[in-house]
């Protein structure tokens, strides 16, 4: 009888209630980690009139973050291919918990910028290690279904952020009260550590047979199956099944057989992430400065993030029906084509419209791409692969904030959101260079 890897029998389950808890778990630590994004937009806009920050301190007020984002993404993943991906996603909800907590007592700029970096270095790990563990025990026909449906629990957290923005930091010291809210993902890490599994691929790869077969019997029990049979075609001396070919066997993600993709997936994750938070990290930023009051400009920010909710819903759907490459390129271009109107828009109505669709369709294309991107590496390289890429892409993050007020300066609004479109475009060419592995294994 042909014996059955352990994660060829995960792969194969229907989605059960222990998917459904695991979703949920890393789906709440996904949405915390987008309020403390999101919140920062508003604060920077709050900060600028309290602080009276000049253009350039409050660009790296933005920056500062995203400059851990990429060094905690490139780190995450190297750890979490070591030592797992839970004990990683634990400690990353711990680190940027306590550190945003604790800018709540930030007295000066300098010292909310330290608290900030440290924020960034818990943000970026987490990430790309939260979609490579979900991605891991999905079942194989709706693997990207359910990584964009986590994705969409970044919305949840923008429209949290979005609220707490328009109703609190407007107050007095209201910036503080929703900084300190962030602690909150500190005290969720310990759920985090105890209540979730362990990847099953990661166990196999470091030969942890034993666990890896309970934690598949608890979810083949979730899905009413019995184990028995199962538990004796395992191969217990053996890695799990996969392809032979070239990817599985290269030595690093900038080997050869690997190289290619990895050149690909680094450009899309750079120009995405370039064209994203240089938006709408400055969105509040940008409509007080062109007259708007702040409770006004936090009220339009609202509405826009509202589209991001129905943006993952259509990519969840078409995901699994056009493949990842095809709907990630369509939503980027979609993506292009509101930044170019939105960059032209002077009217309120318009304005609200092109930022609706412009939210729709970026975040739509940031689903799509959390769930290609763990596909694009074999099991051993997944972590390293996932956080190098986002890493590599959170530079643009970096240089996003910075680039937007000389680009303002230089041409206006149609200037800095073309520059945006331009990023877009190039992502979505970019994207036909990598794999597509609807319906196929790990």
């Amino acid at each position: 009888m042909a014996k059955t890897s352990l994660t060829a029998r995960l792969e194969t389950l229907p989605f059960t209630k222990k998917h459904t808890k695991l979703l949920g778990v890393t789906g709440i630590g996904w949405a915390l980690d987008a309020m403390d994004v999101g919140l920062i937009s508003f604060i920077m806009a709050a900060l600028t009139k309290q602080w009276a920050l000049s253009p350039t301190e409050t660009s790296w007020l933005g920056s500062i973050g995203f400059l851990g984002m990429a060094l905690g993404a490139t780190v995450g993943g190297l750890l979490a291919d070591r030592f797992g991906r839970r004990y990683i996603f634990a400690a990353t909800l711990l680190i940027y918990g306590l550190a945003t907590g604790a800018s709540a007592l930030a007295g000066s700029l300098a010292v909310l910028m330290v608290f900030r970096f440290i924020v960034g270095l818990g943000l970026g790990a987490e990430l790309p290690v939260a979609s490579t563990l979900m991605s891991e025990f999905s079942p194989r026909a709706i693997r990207g279904r359910v990584v964009v449906i986590l994705e969409a629990f970044w919305a949840l957290g923008w429209i949290l952020a979005a609220l707490i923005g328009t109703f609190v930091v407007p107050n007095p010291n209201g910036w503080r009260w929703a900084l300190a809210i962030g602690v909150i993902p500190a005290l969720y890490s310990l759920i985090i550590r105890w209540g979730t599994p362990e990847s099953v691929r990661f166990l196999e790869s470091k030969g942890r047979i034993d666990e890896a077969e309970r934690v598949v019997a608890e979810f083949e029990s979730s899905a009413a199956l019995s184990t028995r049979t199962h538990a004796n075609e395992t191969n217990r001396d053996n890695a799990p099944e996969a392809p032979a070919n070239d990817t599985q066997e290269a030595a690093s993600i900038w080997s050869a057989p690997l190289r290619k993709r990895t050149l690909a997936l680094c450009t899309v994750w750079f120009c995405i992430n370039l064209s994203y938070y240089g938006a709408f990290i400055w969105i509040p930023s940008l409509l007080s400065a062109q007259g708007f009051s702040l409770v006004k400009s936090f009220a339009f920010t609202l509405i826009m993030t509202l589209a991001q909710l129905p943006g993952y819903a259509v990519a969840a759907y078409l995901i699994e029906k056009w493949g990842r490459r095809a709907t990630l390129a369509v939503f980027l271009a979609g993506s292009a084509g509101a930044a170019v109107c939105y960059g032209l828009s002077h009217s309120d109505f318009f304005i609200i419209l092109s930022g609706c669709f412009l939210s729709f369709f970026n975040l739509g294309a940031w689903g799509a791409l959390y769930a290609i991107s763990p596909e694009v590496f074999p099991t051993r390289l997944r972590g390293t692969g996932t956080g190098t890429a986002a890493g590599l892409g959170r530079i643009a993050s970096i240089l996003a904030p910075l680039i937007v007020p000389p680009l303002i300066s230089f041409g206006g609004t149609g200037v800095l959101f073309a520059v945006f479109a331009a990023a877009f475009l190039l992502a979505a060419v970019t994207t036909f260079a990598l794999p597509e592995k609807r319906g196929k294994s790990l």
